[in-house]
């Protein structure tokens, strides 16, 4: 008797966390589609940013545009790495810190000073348990990032490189390629780097001229990136999500079946036993 109630209390109990898991898989989902979205009405913009900063990207213009310095010996960099706030998602958050680590150790190996940015509760908590000195930190970016999340996140780094305190700056995000599909990515945000078989600047016609086009455009060029990251990395949690809790749920199933099976072994032994008794009892008053 005490084993089929045992057994039982673990089918509530599986029961329970199977609900929660389904639960979360639907919310995963719905943010997806959102997130989903947003990844794709970004991705044009970007890449139509990416072409004309690329394409018009000249080393004599580094001079009057510091955001187009390129340093011929990198000394000091910086990495910014973007997570989760929240876990349950797999291995999402794990990949892009085993990235972020291999990247700070490439650049140590190479005697460049490293520090480190990170935005994301989950990244923060491992880098702070791991003893490495965190420069600065985020956590309130939420679901659906907007590109002042982005500006804040890269504001200050823009203007040391500007100021040359930094020589290069990194990203590291996922890449949002599926719900299935959302590799951690490494990105060299600063310094630019130009496109050799792009079209030379003097193929374009400007107006206003070239240097007031670019003093607007790099440091968006800078933010949009950034945003773009912010926006892929979102989309990518929710997918990794759901993809992990529909996992748990079918799980929970299989090992609900499993319980079941062992409920009703355990019930009809015990029904077997209680027969026998009777059947026992009777005999022995005959």
């Amino acid at each position: 008797m005490s084993q089929a109630r045992e057994v039982k209390r673990r089918i509530r109990s599986v029961e329970n966390t199977g609900q929660i898991t389904r639960t979360m898989e639907m919310v995963a989902t719905s943010k997806l589609k959102k997130a989903t979205d947003r990844v794709h009405a970004a991705r044009p913009y970007g890449e139509a940013l990416d072409e004309i900063v690329q394409s018009l990207h000249n080393p004599a213009l580094a001079d009057r545009f510091p955001l187009l310095r390129v340093p011929q010996e990198p000394r000091r960099a910086a990495i910014l790495l973007l997570t989760a706030n929240r876990g349950l998602a797999g291995a999402f958050n794990v990949n892009l810190i085993r990235t972020a680590r291999a990247l700070l150790g490439e650049l140590r190996s190479k005697g460049l000073e490293t520090e480190l940015h990170v935005a994301g509760k989950k990244g923060i908590a491992f880098f702070r348990f791991q003893g490495e000195e965190l420069t600065q930190t985020w956590t309130e970016i939420g679901d659906y990032p907007t590109p002042e999340d982005a500006e804040m996140l890269v504001r200050a780094l823009r203007s040391r490189f500007e100021s040359e305190e930094l020589d290069q700056i990194w990203v590291v995000a996922s890449k949002f390629k599926s719900a299935l599909s959302t590799p951690p990515e490494r990105r060299l945000l600063l310094p630019i780097q130009g496109d050799p078989e792009g079209p030379p600047p003097d193929s374009y016609i400007l107006s206003p001229s070239g240097d007031g086009i670019l003093k607007a455009l790099l440091p968006l060029y800078v933010r949009n990136v950034v945003f773009r990251s912010l926006v892929e990395n979102a989309a990518a949690e929710q997918g990794a999500r759901r993809t992990a809790m529909k996992n748990a749920t079918d799980n929970a199933s299989d090992m609900l079946d499993d319980l079941r099976r062992r409920y009703n072994r355990a019930r009809q032994a015990q029904i077997t036993q209680e027969i026998a008794e009777i059947v026992g009892g009777a005999a022995a008053f005959e």
